[in-house]
């Protein structure tokens, strides 16, 4: 969430005070109930974190509704640096890594914008690609550039730093989150295939340059129905060779997703084809302009293996069968299941008002997240699984499970009061 206001009140009121993660409560007895949700969302600290949800769960105001308007709220943003900020720091994992960020000297408190996060390539610097994009990026946009080690985008360290930058930018600029973009290059470009396959609700769009995938991993594209792909690859890329690019084009042509493939023909003197040729950034910035994020979409695909059960908008795989599982390095491991691409899929559908249709494959138990903009709360809800019926009755909203959910998932437009867990009937030969 973003530095709110209140932190800048809290902070004169609690001068000589006991300091914000110590042991001892810090919740004020006059303090209100906005000021304790906000602090709830971004407090780092688990047991100060459920101190204050139980603080907020004990006011007779904490109604869903209230709670709600308060979590979609757009707070009060504190001004921030703007322009050029090459040598920033974020933390994850107590590991600190470079950060560039390129703001908009127009910048205002008030206004929201989009986010465009660069991952550069193998030998290659955030720094380095921030100054590549900066000059042809309009006004409306925010654009941070991490930088990992040899452009290692594709292990799970490098997906966490990716996720962290995203939110550490939203703690303290004002971005819409229907307007997150991951755009990459070379190594960049895999990490954005991958990071954006696992995390696609939290993405308005992906632009992977000069790219590929192994044919292990080409099923997690299933779960990118409600994510746009921009492609752009060099037909005569002697590094990463076209036709990486080709055959995901092929797969999503087969699935039926949007995508946009560009394939040029241009030569650089020193990286040879294997480069994002500045003429094509224009038109690539008229599709993030023209792109938003469907924040709710009625009908979903999930491909999980067994490292990667974090929620998927309103769904989330809980257990599955044995299935494959992708080591902390994509690259280092190929068991007999992640040849045979053995995965968990679910595909879930809204079909109609109160009714929601679920295909599982490999899975044992999912979970639905619900709330009145998915169905009415006033009326029966019917889940089907596999052709059979899962569950037929009504389901109550919590405070406590929209806060909890809220605090997980840092998205305002995710917010989600009842937690429906469902267990999938084995099919009898």
């Amino acid at each position: 969430m973003i530095l709110w206001l209140w932190s800048i009140i809290l902070s004169v009121l609690l001068a000589g005070n006991v300091a914000l993660g110590f042991a001892e409560s810090s919740v004020q007895p006059s303090e209100s109930l906005d000021s304790l949700v906000y602090r709830f969302l971004d407090t780092g600290e688990a047991n100060e974190a459920e101190r204050l949800l139980q603080a907020i769960l004990a006011d007779e105001k904490a109604s869903v509704e209230v709670v709600s308007q308060i979590i979609g709220g757009d707070g009060a943003y504190q001004r921030q640096p703007v322009e050029i900020l090459p040598r920033e720091q974020i933390i994850v994992r107590g590991r600190t890594y470079p950060l560039s960020l390129s703001i908009p000297a127009s910048y205002q408190t008030s206004k929201s914008y989009a986010l465009i996060v660069c991952l550069h390539g193998y030998g290659f610097t955030g720094a380095e690609y921030l100054e590549r994009w900066r000059a042809r990026l309009g006004e409306g946009y925010l654009l941070a550039c991490p930088t990992y080690p040899s452009g290692a985008w594709f292990t799970r360290p490098a997906e966490e730093l990716v996720l962290e930058t995203i939110r550490e930018v939203r703690r303290q600029y004002h971005i819409d989150p229907n307007r997150i973009f991951l755009t990459g290059m070379s190594n960049g470009g895999i990490g954005a295939w991958l990071i954006g396959m696992h995390h696609a609700p939290l993405f308005a769009g992906l632009a992977p340059m000069a790219s590929g995938l192994d044919d292990v991993v080409l099923p997690f594209l299933g779960n990118l129905r409600n994510t746009p792909v921009y492609i752009i690859h060099g037909a005569k890329d002697q590094v990463m060779p076209v036709k990486l690019s080709r055959s995901i084009v092929r797969e999503l042509e087969t699935l039926g997703y949007p995508h946009v493939y560009r394939e040029h023909e241009r030569e650089h003197p020193i990286a040879g084809g294997h480069y994002f040729p500045k003429e094509e950034l224009p038109d690539l910035i008229v599709w993030f302009d023209s792109q938003r994020r469907e924040s709710l979409p009625a009908k979903l695909t999930v491909v999980r293996d067994a490292s990667h059960f974090q929620s998927f908008s309103w769904i989330r795989i809980d257990s599955t069968d044995p299935i494959a599982a992708f080591s902390q390095d994509l690259v280092d491991k190929r068991d007999e299941r992640i040849k045979r691409r053995e995965y968990a899929k679910v595909d879930a559908s809204i079909v109609e008002t109160n009714r929601i249709e679920i295909t599982a494959d490999r899975v044992q138990r999912y979970s639905l997240f619900l709330n009145e903009q998915l169905i009415d709360f006033s009326k029966p809800l019917t889940v089907v699984t596999n052709g059979r019926l899962s569950f037929s009755g009504t389901v109550s909203p919590s405070v406590e499970t929209l806060l909890r959910q809220a605090r997980l998932r840092q998205d305002p437009l995710q917010l989600f009061p009842v937690h429906l867990p469902i267990a999938v009937e084995k099919l009898t030969p």
